[in-house]
């Protein structure tokens, strides 16, 4: 087995295109920071029209030779790169802890959760198979294919630098594509690493790249007429706006958007599980996921009990530096988020709503330039107040409190966004009418991050969602191929003379 990766020291991280590493010497670049720290610890390149036109060409040079590669061989390329990242699941981990800043287990989870995704592409030979009927006319056979969109590109947010990439990648090169990556420039290792693990895995060069960049890339990217396909997971404005342009441009399109996501307790609910529930999902990573628990939805009698056992356990978080074993939640990722969040807290002072946790001013010893928050905790939000209506990604867990079972339906269905939801209650007749009439993509049920597995697939309604196929799974096959359907028949019921009526099984 090839030795792990050592990547440590690395100061200026640049592009990988056609297989090779590009430092961009002279090129702009803007700072990572490690956020426990608030300290500069190396600089990416932030690539233009003209690194994005080298991706694309490199992308589509190889593109022929690789979608004429049969999927069995494709697989054994996805085999052994996911050999190579269990063998460097701790570096990888690593590098997303030390530019994101969440705690050293999430990472390994969330490099855990790609690699699933890296597992399910394996099966890309029996996932790629087509249907055949005999004899659906006289003479006439007919059989489907799914063929391979070309040059594709995923555009990635900060808060899962490798999770998020493994949903787009592994399935669109196993698919017979050849792919682009523009990651986030706050986190832009892990791709890296990624792709230096596809290369020893004995992927061609050209198949896979990375441009580093903002948003001068971005916009390159959907301009450029030989990318088929583009896959985004952001903000919803940027979400919508990528599907508009590209939809418009003739490309496929999967842009995943925000999210404000509800987690209802019901008063016959374990009220332990349920506050354990909450303080993990709302907290963990500091709730820079699109899948944290945001709103608390409270129900009748539960809203009080629910309220004085959350105020010590948000007291109580464990908040350090990444790297140390202990943390339960690590610092936001610049400290411009870090304002935009306490901005959004004191709006919620002012808009009424009873701050009963504030973790505005909370200071880590050793750590004082990191940018750390503590966990806020605010009840008695209502429907009209911002920090109910938008997404503030950041430690903000808000309660509001309703009467009933169907106010607490109407309030999740009512919101623009419909990601992911969570109910947690005792009966079984609830549970069933909830998943029924919920208007979200992802429900759990006594779960509290519904997120599904790679052998199904992610993806919100609404506003949360912009396309027709969700990432991953079959969903993430339909997305990366087209499908195509032939009729044939042969020389011995050729020659009758024309016909003008449509094949009929006649």
């Amino acid at each position: 087995m090839n030795a792990p990766l050592n990547v440590s020291g690395l100061a200026r991280i640049g592009h990988f295109i056609g297989g090779r590493l590009l430092s961009e010497e002279g090129a702009p670049t803007q700072p990572v920071f490690n956020p426990a720290l608030g300290e500069v610890i190396a600089e990416v390149a932030l690539g233009d029209a003209e690194v994005v036109a080298r991706a694309v060409a490199s992308a589509k040079a190889a593109f022929p030779a690789w979608a004429d590669t049969s999927p069995l061989k494709r697989a054994r390329v996805m085999f052994k790169f996911k050999e190579l990242l269990d063998a460097n699941h701790d570096l990888l981990a690593k590098a997303i802890t030390l530019e994101h800043g969440k705690v050293a287990s999430d990472a390994h989870g969330e490099v855990t959760r790609g690699i699933e995704v890296v597992e399910f592409a394996c099966g890309i030979p029996h996932l790629l198979r087509g249907d055949f009927t005999e004899q659906i006319s006289g003479g006439i056979d007919a059989f489907s294919m799914r063929q391979p969109l070309g040059v594709c590109a995923g555009i990635t947010p900060f808060n899962f630098p490798a999770m998020v990439p493994m949903w787009m990648f592994p399935m669109a090169i196993a698919c017979g594509n050849s792919f682009i990556l523009k990651p986030s420039e706050r986190d832009p290792s892990a791709s890296l690493v990624m792709a230096e693990l596809l290369k020893r895995a004995g992927l061609p060069d050209g198949v896979f790249n990375v441009v580093q960049g903002g948003r001068t890339a971005v916009e390159a990217l959907i301009e450029h007429p030989d990318v088929a396909a583009l896959s985004f997971v952001g903000s919803t404005p940027i979400a919508e706006s990528i599907y508009q342009r590209g939809a418009a441009r003739g490309k496929r399109v999967q842009a995943l958007g925000g999210a404000k996501n509800h987690l209802v307790v019901m008063p016959d609910a374990n009220l332990n599980q349920a506050v354990d529930a909450l303080i993990g999902a709302a907290y963990g990573s500091a709730g820079e996921r699109c899948m944290a628990i945001s709103v608390a939805v409270a129900v009748g009698s539960s809203a009080d009990r629910l309220v004085e056992a959350l105020v010590p356990r948000v007291l109580a978080l464990r908040i350090a530096d990444g790297q140390d074993a202990s943390a339960e939640m690590g610092p936001v990722v610049t400290a411009e988020h870090k304002a935009k969040i306490i901005d959004y807290i004191d709006d919620g002072v002012k808009s009424g709503a009873k701050l009963l946790v504030d973790g505005r001013n909370h200071v880590v010893k050793g750590r004082e330039r990191g940018f750390f928050l503590g966990g806020s905790l605010f009840d008695h939000v209502t429907p009209a107040m911002r920090i109910y209506r938008e997404e503030i990604f950041g430690p903000v867990l808000v309660v509001v409190r309703v009467p009933d079972f169907k106010s607490a339906v109407e309030l999740v269905n009512a919101h623009e966004f419909g990601n992911g939801v969570s109910l947690f209650t005792s009966d079984g007749g609830t549970a069933r009418e909830f998943a029924r009439r919920i208007q979200v993509g992802m429900v759990g049920i006594n779960v509290p991050i519904p997120v599904p597995m790679a052998f199904h697939s992610f993806g919100g309604w609404k506003r949360s969602l912009f396309g027709d196929q969700h990432a991953y799974g079959m969903e993430g096959v339909r997305f990366y191929t087209r499908y195509k359907a032939v009729m044939q028949r042969w020389s011995d019921s050729i020659g009758k003379g024309p016909e003008f009526i449509m094949p009929t099984a006649n």
